[in-house]
């Protein structure tokens, strides 16, 4: 059943202070002596200190809270190529994203550049403003060349949220349920439908967790990836040694089926075929390669998640990037490397096993939850996430070199559990001020 009508989702975009984001001061300004401080003169102090010592841009500005979401329309959800301007709000929506899960601030920056070497040369040039940048929506291939040349030429994170995010959250629940499942990592047989950045990334990552590379079978509109087909060299990656037939002859005894394709391409006489207790992540947005009920009609004892919140185990990347970014922010990191990806997959795994507090079952309409074949990985709205996550990724950040700052990370976890709840009452009362009803 949907949660709202047309309507009301083009209203909540509409009415009010047009768009979901605003940009509010946070020092006061109502007086000659606050001006001063504010403009010219004060404003000369702070910056000849930055000046004299670049990275004290982190103590007298904005730059260490944040973030640039950069976007050229090209990969939008599943509406494709549609612009810049047709992805503002869904840019504007990472933005509040960050904010309410993670108190970062946000800047969407739309871009009408198609060159990926154009784009990258805007992207670097707003280094001296941004302590992150969050890549969106920027299509295959090109994400991936975009993505290194920045990380290289670039002395804060940059994270391609569509490649990173749906490969840490999936990479969490598939490391959960293949322990539910008594499967082994390194011998599973994993057919993967889709091989765009999503898919890539994801099945990188799988690597990294333990899956054998000669054990994934990655299936394009054309099908399986395999070296007697001219590939270009991102899937000649995950090419198998010859063709081993469709995905229908493919995935009889499979372990995992991990879909970032089409909605309905996984039939149910291929999950019979699967092998005992399969593991079916079918993250299609909004409709699956599969719908829930059918798979577990055909296959009672799978274990299946999709990128829907109205059934269980949703793999979403909001329990990923507000937090991977809140931590590297929070250490001055340079970049976001792979061990502070795996310590955020890990967080988020170990996170599943413990008792699911009351405020999030209520949040979800459920009496309880625990870990199991319906609760792989934490809810979206559970706000510990951030005490786990973002401290994992410090962490990460800290033991790898990539910290410009130490923390101390008990401190830490209380300071960010008081920020949030801070940040949320501000909100709830700024927001109230409108007088909107959603």
């Amino acid at each position: 059943m949907a949660l709202f009508t047309e309507e009301e989702a083009l209203d909540y975009h509409a009415q009010g202070r047009k768009g979901k984001l605003e940009v509010v001061p946070t020092k006061p300004c109502w007086n000659q002596k606050h001006l001063s401080m504010a403009y010219t003169p004060g404003v000369a102090l702070p910056c000849l200190e930055i000046q004299k010592s670049p990275e004290a841009v982190y103590e007298y500005t904005n730059k260490g809270n944040l973030v640039a979401v950069i976007s050229n329309g090209t990969a939008v959800l599943g509406l494709g190529n549609i612009g810049p301007a047709a992805g503002k709000p869904v840019m504007e929506g990472k933005g509040v994203l960050f904010k309410v899960f993670a108190d970062i601030d946000v800047y969407d920056l739309n871009l009408n550049v198609s060159d990926p070497d154009q784009l990258i040369a805007i992207v670097k040039a707003l280094e001296p403003t941004f302590g992150g940048i969050n890549l969106e929506d920027i299509k295959s291939p090109e994400c991936f060349y975009i993505e290194k040349k920045l990380i290289e030429e670039m002395d804060v994170p940059v994270f391609h949220d569509d490649q990173h995010g749906t490969a840490i959250i999936s990479g969490a629940g598939l490391l959960n349920a293949l322990e539910i499942a008594g499967k082994k990592i390194d011998e599973v047989k994993l057919v993967v439908s889709g091989a765009g950045a999503a898919a890539i990334a994801c099945c990188r990552f799988y690597l990294q967790l333990g899956v054998k590379k000669e054990n994934i079978f990655m299936f394009d509109s054309k099908g399986l990836l395999h070296v007697q087909r001219e590939l270009n060299p991102l899937k000649q990656e995950f090419a198998q040694d010859k063709d081993y037939g469709t995905m229908q002859e493919v995935i009889k005894g499979a372990d995992v089926f991990i879909g970032l394709s089409v909605k309905g391409i996984l039939k149910a006489e291929m999950v019979k075929s699967m092998a005992k207790n399969p593991i079916i992540f079918a993250m299609a947005n909004p409709d699956p390669e599969i719908d829930y009920d059918t798979a577990k009609t055909v296959r009672p004892d799978c274990i299946m998640a999709t990128g829907r919140s109205d059934y269980p185990n949703q793999i979403n990347n909001v329990a990923g990037f507000p937090f991977i970014f809140r931590g590297a922010l929070d250490v001055y990191a340079r970049k976001i490397n792979q061990e502070m990806k795996m310590a955020a997959a890990m967080s988020l795994a170990k996170l599943a096993k413990e008792p699911v507090p009351k405020e999030v079952l209520e949040a979800y309409g459920l009496d309880s939850l625990a870990f199991g074949p319906d609760y792989i990985i934490p809810k979206p709205l559970d706000v510990r996430i951030l005490e786990w996550e973002a401290p994992a990724v410090a962490k990460a950040a800290m033991d790898t070199g990539v910290a410009r700052k130490k923390l101390a990370l008990d401190d830490y976890k209380l300071n960010l559990k008081q920020r949030l709840a801070t940040s949320r009452k501000r909100m709830e009362a700024f927001i109230a001020s409108y007088g909107l009803n959603f």
